[in-house]
């Protein structure tokens, strides 16, 4: 197996470990994403930020746009299909400690596709293009683009997509190997990004099905991407960068973390988010996180009920400090 890529440089970004850490909407906050660059992520990015929300100081977007030195490189993700409104967001963000400005040309979600955003952009290129030069023109940071391979079942010329984008000023691509109307559902088509990745001179980030630190490699193997992105597998799972890094090393991959590793990492993550955002949003966030991390692990349903009913930051933890301390079998 090769060990290929060793570093990514984008437009003077230069991502020395090549595996990220994709942007989650109401997952990947700054606390989460600094777990995961404490296991190894290379690069992280925020959550989804509405131009449009940006344009009119919607009050949720700045604790979005925030970022701490802990989390390692992020790049800002934004998404909206108004060039102007892109413009002005990639100039108000400049100034902010991001190392890329992503625009999401990928996201299945019914609301922004109706909206002409996301992933409706992929059946307007010359109007995503418009949105890459509008962003291009108003930072110098890179910008990066996220999409999917098509949009429905119907033919669609997805390398000419990635040309278009490449000839606005697009300086990476992040592709996911399913159309809009799959979701994610099937799997994700590493042939179709294969063929993207042959078709432009820029960087291609490999995404979709990345579940194991061998999910990483092989996606590097099959499609030739110049990094990978991961998703749904690092929900409750951070330690897949570190699985990764060992993997890609010639090392054995290390056994999954032990109950106590994994009470400190949901007690962490707790502790941070309860500082960003306050204790009724942080427990409200964090159920669906003590959810993920608990999979697997003896009374995982139990625990999951009792995480989903918690209102108040000291009945999550007397949860998370529970861990372990009863006998039974794992549950999924």
């Amino acid at each position: 197996m090769t060990t290929r890529p060793t570093a990514c440089s984008i437009d003077g970004f230069d991502l020395d470990f090549p595996f990220v850490l994709a942007p989650l909407a109401g997952i990947t906050d700054g606390p989460f994403r600094r777990l995961c660059r404490e296991q190894g992520a290379g690069l992280s990015y925020t959550e989804m930020v509405s131009v449009k929300g940006m344009y009119y100081d919607n009050r949720n977007t700045e604790t979005l746009l925030a970022i701490a030195p802990e989390e390692g490189p992020v790049g800002i993700q934004i998404f909206g299909s108004e060039p102007e409104l892109v413009g002005l967001a990639a100039k108000r963000l400049q100034d902010r400690p991001a190392v890329l400005l992503d625009l999401n040309m990928g996201c299945p979600v019914p609301k922004v596709v109706k909206n002409g955003e996301g992933a409706a952009l992929l059946l307007q290129p010359a109007l995503a293009q418009a949105c890459v030069r509008a962003a291009v023109a108003n930072t110098d940071k890179p910008v990066t683009v996220k999409m999917r391979i098509g949009f429905s079942g119907e033919p669609f010329d997805a390398c000419a997509f990635a040309q278009a984008m490449e000839d606005a000023g697009c300086r990476a691509l992040a592709v996911h190997g399913r159309t809009r109307e799959q979701y994610y559902s099937g799997k994700a088509d590493r042939r179709r990004i294969a063929d993207i990745k042959k078709a432009v001179r820029i960087p291609v980030i490999g995404n979709g099905d990345v579940f194991t630190a061998m999910d990483a490699m092989q996606m590097i193997e099959e499609t030739g991407c110049d990094a990978v992105m991961i998703a749904r597998g690092a929900l409750g799972n951070p330690w897949i960068f570190r699985e990764i890094r060992e993997l890609r090393a010639g090392r054995p991959v290390p056994p999954r973390p032990e109950v106590d590793e994994i009470r400190h990492a949901i007690l962490r993550h707790l502790e941070w988010a309860v500082a960003a955002r306050g204790e009724s949003v942080a427990v409200r966030e964090m159920r669906k996180h003590v959810g993920w991390y608990v999979k697997g692990l003896p009374k995982a349903a139990q625990v999951r009920r009792e995480a989903n009913s918690a209102t108040t930051t000291e009945q999550l933890y007397d949860i998370i400090n529970g861990l372990g301390q009863t006998a039974g079998s794992p549950e999924s």
